[in-house]
């Protein structure tokens, strides 16, 4: 077999090995109403339509390597036959992260793409439980597109500061 080599003749170099480990998890926030017990409905049809969001947020450290990523979710339930709201729930769950070998350019969609996908099991659970233990059947919220998500984002951005783009009122 013969040896690979670069254009100028030397072996190419491996590319830096990349170290992601979690150092901490935890819930930052967290809110649930069960509007159906406070306003005590009961005997109506129920048709939940429930309504997810996600918004990510990631910061360095004052340790090198060190970042905390936080995802935000808000889920809205309403009944589709009266468009009352059966319950809301806010979750800000968190990690500490080392990440080293990633390069600059990549640190932003990294942080945010892969980070979230390592808290996500742990969110979609506490989600189920809380959804269970608060009066309802546990809701497994379905796996989020954390790239897509990267990308609507990133394009909404460059959309809001495109020239000639006036804000909204």
């Amino acid at each position: 077999m013969a040896e690979e080599s670069s254009a100028n003749g030397a072996a190419p170099q491996a590319a830096p090995a990349i170290k992601m480990q979690v150092l901490a998890q935890f819930v930052r926030d967290m809110s649930f109403e069960n509007l159906v017990a406070q306003k005590g409905l009961t005997g109506t049809e129920m048709q939940p339509d429930i309504q997810v969001g996600v918004s990510l947020d990631a910061r360095k450290r004052t340790i090198d390597h060190q970042y905390d990523v936080i995802t935000k979710f808000k889920i809205t339930s309403k009944n589709k036959v009266t468009d009352e709201t059966l319950f809301l729930m806010e979750l800000e769950y968190g990690g500490v992260f080392l990440v080293e070998g990633v390069p600059d350019d990549q640190l932003h969609p990294f942080l945010l793409i892969e980070c979230p996908r390592m808290l996500f099991p742990f969110i979609r659970r506490i989600i189920s439980d809380v959804t269970h233990d608060g009066g309802f059947p546990p809701l497994n919220i379905d796996t989020v597109d954390f790239l897509q998500l990267y990308r609507q984002e990133m394009l909404r951005r460059a959309a809001a500061s495109a020239p000639g783009t006036a804000a909204a009122n």
